[in-house]
């Protein structure tokens, strides 16, 4: 379903990530997350709590079709301020560290609800 790149030509990734991945199958479109329950109300105060928040609402998107986050190829990670991606990063590899999706960090001028992450994510299916 899904093949790792890596190539000691290019840049070693320095988190999580893979260089890129092969992908065969049906794409899922995950819109960005942000810290929110299924109530509506923001979940943690922290980068470290936000963080989690938000994989576990892409976790529960993945699952309603009998997906994982195994099947995630790529994310895009935005922080309000870059200081947080270290935090950041220690939580999303507890999550996405074996799976190593291909990922992109930035740092945005404000988020939704002024929360601390929003992430999307790209699923592949079989």
């Amino acid at each position: 379903m899904k093949e790792f790149i890596s190539t000691q030509n290019a840049a070693k990734p320095i988190g999580p990530y893979s260089q890129g991945i092969i992908a065969q199958g049906k794409f899922i479109f995950i819109s960005g997350q942000i810290p929110i329950d299924t109530n509506g109300s923001i979940v943690g105060e922290d980068i470290k709590a936000q963080t989690k928040q938000v994989i576990l609402n892409i976790k529960a998107i993945l699952e309603s079709i009998g997906a994982s986050l195994d099947n995630i190829v790529k994310t895009t990670v935005y922080l309000s301020d870059m200081n947080n991606f270290s935090a950041m990063n220690e939580v999303y590899e507890e999550f996405l560290g074996s799976s190593k999706p291909a990922r992109a960090a930035f740092q945005v001028a404000r988020l939704p609800k002024d929360v601390l992450v929003e992430i999307e994510a790209i699923a592949v299916v079989e």
